[in-house]
């Protein structure tokens, strides 16, 4: 067996999947460098820290990580594959805003459903914030921010990385080996412990799950934003131990009961409530049978539809 070059030609996934990300997480690196350069240069070294803390931070954010890993995948997949860039799942495809839509429900209600547990067991409370004047804008400005943020992790870590093990037949190892580094990088997030980081891999799977669907990138993209933004921007929750892209939410939170529960200062996904509803969105997705690939994505990433129990061949080798 060639260590490098598999029967079909190509560079073995493994190779494939490391160069990926080497390559990603170098252009994002330059990229995030030469903005700094650029902001300090300009506001100083007080004021770029202030600026990019805010909510310009979290533009500047999703602009580099979409556009380091759109680049990237597309050079992955023309030079290492000979595909085509539709084949990253971001094409408009037949049916994508349906994708979209039906991520974003399934998202809101996932997260309502763990708030509901975390009250109904003696959690907190969620009522109307006392003042509504600025919720509207922060609102409205949070859903920009959280839909690009969401794009940028989402062709990041389930775009070409999870998509090339996926054409070798090696799905759920392509979704853990994206799930786990998609956890690790939220340890520097505030109130962050070991319950938010496991919660986090688990949203990986979820949304690692939501992609192999429908080879789209916009079911998952729906299922990430729209959970971002009900839980901060709605329901005045910290999103991952933040509350700086929704200073102004339509409702606010009243904290009681077990940490351990409601996740506290980190919000739900430091919690049992979302790893109970998470898990139970993992399983509508699995089994719905309407979440399918369009014929033009299938025909984008050449290979057999497979049913979820299909996704990985056993006698495949990664390299």
């Amino acid at each position: 067996m060639n260590a490098f070059v598999g029967d079909d030609g190509h560079l073995r996934s493994g190779w494939r999947f490391v160069i990926y990300f080497l390559a990603a997480f170098a252009a994002i690196v330059i990229l995030f460098a030469v903005i700094g350069v650029a902001v300090t240069l300009a506001s100083g070294p007080t004021g770029a820290e202030q600026l990019l803390k805010g909510r310009y931070g979290i533009l500047i954010q999703g602009i580099v990580l979409t556009l380091g890993s759109f680049l990237i995948g597309w050079g992955c997949v023309a030079l290492l594959e000979k595909l085509r860039a539709a084949s990253l799942g971001w094409a408009l495809h037949v049916g994508w805003w349906k994708d979209l839509l039906i991520g974003s429900i399934l998202g809101i209600l996932t997260v309502t459903i763990a708030a509901v547990l975390a009250g109904a067991i003696g959690g907190f409370k969620i009522a109307l914030s006392p003042s509504m004047s600025g919720a509207v804008k922060s609102t409205l400005i949070s859903l920009g921010l959280f839909v690009l943020a969401a794009a940028g992790e989402e062709g990041l870590f389930r775009g070409y990385g999870l998509q090339t093990m996926s054409r070798a037949k090696l799905a759920w190892l392509g979704i853990v080996l994206t799930s786990v580094p998609f956890g690790i990088v939220h340890l520097g997030n505030p109130s962050a412990n070991i319950w938010s980081t496991s919660n986090t891999v688990l949203a990986g799977v979820w949304l690692g799950l939501a992609y192999m669907k429908t080879r789209s990138l916009w079911f998952p993209l729906g299922l990430h934003w729209s959970w971002n933004w009900t839980m901060g921007a709605l329901y005045g929750i910290p999103v991952s131990g933040t509350t700086n892209v929704t200073p102004e939410p339509v409702m606010h939170v009243t904290y009681g009961g077990p940490v351990w529960l409601h996740g506290g200062a980190y919000g739900l996904e430091g919690g049992l409530a979302c790893t109970i509803a998470v898990l139970v969105s993992c399983l509508v997705i699995w089994r719905v049978g309407f979440l399918r690939p369009s014929q033009e994505m299938l025909n984008a990433s050449p290979e057999a539809y497979q049913e979820p129990g299909e996704w990985d061949d056993p006698n495949r080798s990664v390299i």
